[in-house]
């Protein structure tokens, strides 16, 4: 029976909490409205630029491509390098030479075999010969300070080839 007049009893006696005097309030309404009303700064004036038209008169038009650079530029571009399509890629080729680490290296029966670490903490072993990296980097040389390899590097309409070399490194 009383859970029946509990939410009648609750509105009323919050209604009691509450101030009906008002007075602060309409002071500062009237001293805010009182105070003079601050002035709109004007716009500043925009100052008019003197235009300027090039002429190139002797000198090479800087926005035209001029034909010996084309030339030298198609000639690098067709050199004939192109990865194989056909080959098998290998598990480290989906890994950019960044995020790989040289470790150490191994030697067995004659062979050195260098030590990759990836991002996520495996440690691969590598020969001359393997492919590692984003852009069918093949290993040409393992020393104990570093992993060279050779990178075909797209340059637009063919590619180069890139020395790199991932080198010994701690954490």
């Amino acid at each position: 029976m009383m859970r029946k007049f509990i939410p009648l009893v609750v509105p009323l006696l919050l209604a009691g909490c509450v101030n009906q005097d008002m007075s602060d309030l309409q002071e500062f309404v009237e001293e805010v409205k009182s105070r003079p009303a601050a002035g709109i700064e004007p716009i500043p004036e925009i100052k008019q630029v003197i235009g300027f038209v090039y002429t190139a008169k002797n000198r090479r038009d800087p926005f035209t491509r001029q034909e010996d650079d084309a030339v030298a530029t198609e000639a690098v571009l067709d050199n004939g390098l192109r990865p194989d399509p056909n080959r098998r890629k290998e598990e480290l080729e989906v890994y950019s030479l960044d995020s790989l680490r040289m470790v150490g290296t191994l030697e067995q029966d004659e062979q050195t075999w260098g030590l990759l670490k990836t991002s996520d903490g495996t440690i691969h072993r590598v020969a001359p010969g393997n492919y590692i990296g984003l852009n069918d980097g093949r290993i040409t040389r393992i020393s104990e300070e570093k992993i060279e390899l050779i990178e075909l590097v797209p340059t637009g309409s063919g590619f180069l080839e890139k020395e790199a070399a991932v080198a010994l490194g701690g954490e």
